[in-house]
This record gives C-alpha cells, structure tokens and sequence, in this order.
C-alpha cells in the first residue's frame, strides 16, 4: 500500500490533501499545530493528523520510515533534511520547491536506490515548466528553433477585487515576497547577458496587456540563465522568466529598497517607536519636522507623489506604535495588516509563456501559452490551488507508479507532464495556446 506522508498544514495544503483523500489514497498530515492538520483530513476515513515538530528528528525519522511517499510541504530549508531521511529508509519524495545544491547532490544516491525525488510540481516552478516544456518539445519534434522566450508569473487580487494603493494582497506571510524585493536577477537578451544588481532590480521594468486583466508591469525573476540548459534552449537569443503586478509596485519598491526598508538589521530602540518616529530616523529629521516631505525629498519624489501617497496609506507616518526591531519586519508586518483578503474575495494567477519561433520553411511564428486562474470565494484560493494540486497529482501518478523516472526530478519529462497537465485540466487549471505568424 502507498501510505502518504504530507509535512506541513500551511494555507497551500488543503486542495492537494483532499485530492489524495478522495482517490483513496492513505494520508498522513503531520504538522506543528495539529489543529490544522485535523481540518486538512476531516471526514475522511483515510486520513490521519499528527502533532509533529520538525526539529525532533526522531519522531521524524520515525514517521518517514512507517510511509512509502513522502511530501515535503515544509519551509524549504527542511527539504534536504527531510530528502536525507527518505535516502536512507528509501522513500520517495515530492515538493513544490526549487531544486537547491544539497538536493541535487543526492542524485546519484537516489537514483542507486530506485528512487524518485519529484521537485518543483506546484505552480512556479511547476505549472510553467510543464507548459512551456510541452510547447518546446513540438516545437523541437518539428524542426523548428525557438529565437526568444519569455516567461512570466503572478498572483495577485482579481481585478474586482483590486482595491488598494499597492494592487497587491497577501495570502501568506508577506516576508519572504518582501525579501525578494532585493535579489539580483540575470537573464539573456538579443544574445546578450544582462545582469540586474539587487538594488535596481525594479528599474528594469516592462509593460503588457493581458486581456480580461489589464496592464501589467514586470520585473527579472531572479537568474534566467540556468534554463537555457534545463528547457534545452540553447539556440534561444532570449531567455527571461519575470514576475508579474499591477502598476505602482516596482516604483513603490524601488523606493522601499533606496530608503533602506528591506534591512533585517536590528535598529537599536526602534521597537516601541511610533512610525512617524521611525520614518523621521530613516529620514534624518526630527519627528516634529514635516516627516513625509523629509522621506519624499530623501526618495527624490515630491511629498505628493504616488509612492509617497501609499507609504502614507500604507501608515508609515502615523503614530502608531512599531511591532518589531527591524526595518524589513516593520514593513511586512504593516503589508501583511493592510494587504489581506477580506472573506469572499478572490485572487488570481497569471503565468503567460511568449515564444518567438522559426519554422523549418523559413517562417516565423509568436506562440501564447496562458493560465488565468481565480480562487474560489469562500472557499480555496487560486495559489493554494495551483500549487497543490500539481503535486497531489504528480504523487497519485508516483502511488500508482505510472511515473518511471528516477533520481532528483523536475516535472519536465512528457511522462510527467502529459498526464499532469491533463489532470489539471479536468480540474479546471488549463493554458490555453494561441499561435499566430509573425
């Protein structure tokens, strides 16, 4: 029997969960709150919730070893912890993550073990590389090269549902989309490498215009480059993954990063502070001095400015107390206070591949593939969605063993993608291609 482990009960768990519960499947939800494992397998006579720390790596060992499939939902510093322990009791694996060092290096182990450790089959990565890999390998089969591609992605409010200063909301903690506000980005154009530094990462900016959605702006997604290899695109001039928002958000955070509010250093005597005080610091001006003209003259933008009008919003310079001892928590706090989903609103994913290609007879095509995908008011969110039921499918697909590949995997082998992307449709999740000459 294939007894599934799921670590991790966080808000992208519970579609994926019900999916493996209603095929049949074993279930084990295994988290920190027990509580939100409970709710993960309710009424379900195949499920089962467990309290589990995963720093007792004991019990942890001991869980993996009692299950034959094991889904890694934790914070992805865990993976390989969790991916050396299916090595030694020879488990298989999956998760939505990138691929990191430590996991590729167990490769070869996997593979000597007969293994199969599925990564990246959530939504991006997953969803994208299963797409974009299905319109290259057609491309590819015949005989046509692809010259440019671009591939880009976003979750984000719908569009009735867009009604902040910041065309944003979160559905889980804002820190780590915050901290992304100061990655550096690489990525090939016109066969050129360009390479973005962290600190103008939203200076390099495109617009497009996605029907039924509006004008979007777009910002590099960290390091294009080792897709080359991995899409087997080595004939492309452009290769360049980007993230997708609503106008205003790369000048509102370009502005973040220049006044220094994506530092994680502890500021001495900054909790407790209200955040006209903080501001006032950041600004080198007294807090009884105009405090926003003094932080728009320091962004260089006048008091009344767009970016300046949604810190203020933001409450940025109002006297409210501070809840936390850095600069970048302060901020992700504040969003997470101010950008949430009310009950009943929607959010919304966008991920859209351009291809440019040439045929075998000398013509030139512009290939679309686009997913717009919309929660479900009162009920799951399109990111929990997309990112969960990817992988549930791909571990039914592994339970049932219909997938032969072995070793550390990304989904982007037909025998992976074909019946995933199928499945999804079904679901309701479905690119839909438009070709057209150029």
């Amino acid at each position: 029997m294939n007894r599934i482990l799921v670590l991790g009960a966080g808000l992208v768990s519970k579609p994926g969960v019900t999916y493996l519960l209603e095929h049949g499947l074993p279930v084990t939800v295994a988290s920190r709150t027990v509580s939100k494992a409970e709710d993960l397998v309710k009424g379900y006579a195949n499920g089962m919730a467990l309290e589990l720390n995963v720093k007792d790596e004991q019990r942890l060992e001991e869980l993996i070893g009692e299950h034959d499939i094991i889904v890694s939902l934790l914070p992805w510093i865990h993976h390989v912890k969790v991916a050396n322990l299916c090595v030694k009791h020879s488990k298989h694996m999956a998760t939505t993550s990138y691929v990191s060092e430590g996991m590729q290096q167990l490769d070869a182990e996997v593979r000597r073990r007969d293994l199969l450790f599925l990564n990246e089959i959530g939504v991006d990565p997953g969803i994208d590389h299963m797409s974009a890999m299905k319109i290259i390998h057609a491309v590819h089969d015949e005989g046509g090269r692809i010259e440019h591609f671009f591939s880009y992605c976003g979750g984000l409010p719908a569009p009735e549902d867009n009604d902040n200063p910041f065309g944003y909301k979160f559905s889980w903690s804002p820190r780590g989309v915050v901290l992304a506000s100061r990655n550096s980005a690489r990525y090939l154009k016109d066969g050129q490498v360009v390479e973005i530094p962290g600190r103008d990462l939203f200076l390099d900016i495109e617009h497009e215009e996605i029907d039924g959605v509006g004008r979007m702006e777009v910002y590099p997604n960290r390091d294009s480059l080792p897709y080359v290899e991995l899409y087997g695109l080595e004939e492309a001039q452009t290769v360049k993954r980007g993230t997708y928002r609503f106008p205003g958000w790369c000048d509102t955070f370009k502005k973040l990063v220049d006044l220094g509010m994506i530092d994680e250093t502890p500021v001495p005597g900054l909790e407790g502070k209200t955040y006209r005080q903080m501001m006032a610091g950041v600004a080198g001006v007294a807090p009884t001095d105009d405090v926003k003209a003094a932080v728009a003259r320091q962004a260089g933008l006048a008091p009344d400015a767009p970016v300046i009008q949604r810190l203020e919003w933001l409450g940025l310079f109002s006297d409210e107390p501070v809840t936390a001892d850095n600069y970048l928590d302060v901020l992700s706090n504040r969003l997470q206070e101010k950008l949430y989903y009310a009950e009943g609103e929607r959010d919304m994913i966008v991920l859209r591949h351009t291809f440019i290609v040439a045929n075998p007879d000398g013509s030139r095509d512009r290939i679309t593939s686009t997913l717009i995908d919309f929660g479900i008011p009162h009920g799951a969110t399109s990111m929990a969605r997309t990112v969960s039921l990817p992988l549930a499918v791909g571990v039914k697909l592994m339970a049932e063993g219909k997938i032969g590949l072995r070793g550390v995997q990304r989904p982007m082998d037909p025998a992976v993608y074909e019946p995933v992307m199928a499945e999804l449709a079904r679901l309701g999740i479905e690119m839909v291609e438009e070709r057209k000459p150029l």
